[in-house]
């Protein structure tokens, strides 16, 4: 059922006296008539059955800012390991994805034992999908409040944190200008992927390099032993789709390590694959854009 499915199960019913119990009439101190034989006005109805179908989609979006800005169905498992220290985590994004998978999983599950009907499969759209189905007796329960408020405030909570940009910044490595002893930062901009536009050393404000030299300061940085990438490390570093990186590496045979079951790539490889496209004209380097 979807949201005009649900206003319309319940549109022909006569409104009586009683007051909407919903969150945002309550809060609102709207004191909105309720449907006959419901606790929730019309307007409440609608934004129930609103929300339900938006969180699905927030679910995924939030997917993106977990690492890379990829979706999670075309994500392999891929762990930062030791590096490179400072590529960001969105633990809110994760948290928040969570709490909408608990929650709508806890609603189902009372509308499962109650009307003794079978419980969906646990994923965000086919709970949500159940819950519009079992709307109106939603609305009737005496756990309405309840109900439409946890579902408002996940909505909200998942529409800020997905405005919200994690800080893009990475650590190289130490200053290869001679004498210093400052350490290079990478600076990221752009949603999804993002794209390098500067490195600058923390210690000295003149030692600045734009972000399309990232690999030639890496090359001098060689010294420091191999390092390790995920997917989505090179996919923000080089501005690529993540898609776009399973397929380097498994073309080019990038070397991998797995720990814990989750992946990552030889720094060594990723940078030489990218210098030799970038030679090539690929336009798949710094700045560049990535069709495939």
């Amino acid at each position: 059922m979807n949201q005009r499915e649900l206003h319309v199960s319940v549109a022909t019913r006569t409104r009586t006296r009683t007051r909407c119990e919903g969150v945002d009439c309550v809060q609102g101190r709207a004191g909105a008539a309720a449907v006959q034989g419901l606790r929730l006005c019309p307007g409440c109805l609608r934004l129930l059955a609103r929300r339900l179908q938006e969180l699905p989609c927030l679910y995924e979006e939030l997917a993106q800012l977990l690492g890379g800005g990829s979706g999670a169905g075309v994500r392999e498992r891929v762990s930062g390991g030791p590096a490179p220290a400072g590529m960001p985590f969105n633990a809110a994004a994760a948290d928040v994805r969570a709490s909408i998978l608990s929650t709508l999983g806890s609603w189902a599950g009372l509308v499962s034992a109650q009307r003794r009907v079978p419980a969906p499969e646990r994923s965000v759209e086919r709970l949500a999908s159940f819950l519009l189905l079992h709307g109106a007796w939603l609305a009737a329960h005496p756990a309405a409040t309840d109900a439409t408020g946890e579902i408002a405030r996940l909505a909200a909570t998942a529409r800020r944190v997905g405005r919200e940009r994690p800080p893009r910044r990475v650590r190289v490595g130490p200053c290869v200008a001679q004498g210093c002893t400052g350490v290079l930062v990478a600076d990221f901009r752009g949603a999804g992927a993002g794209s390098c536009t500067a490195i600058r050393c923390d210690a000295e404000t003149e030692h600045v390099w734009p972000g399309e030299l990232w690999t030639e300061l890496r090359r001098a940085l060689r010294g420091q032993g191999e390092r390790w990438l995920t997917a989505g490390d090179v996919a923000r570093l080089w501005s690529v789709s993540t898609g776009t990186v399973y397929r380097l590496a498994s073309e080019q045979h990038w070397r991998r390590r797995s720990r814990a079951g989750r992946t990552s790539y030889a720094e060594s490889d990723v940078h030489a694959c990218f210098a030799r496209r970038r030679e090539g004209g690929s336009g798949a380097g710094p700045g560049g854009s990535d069709i495939l």
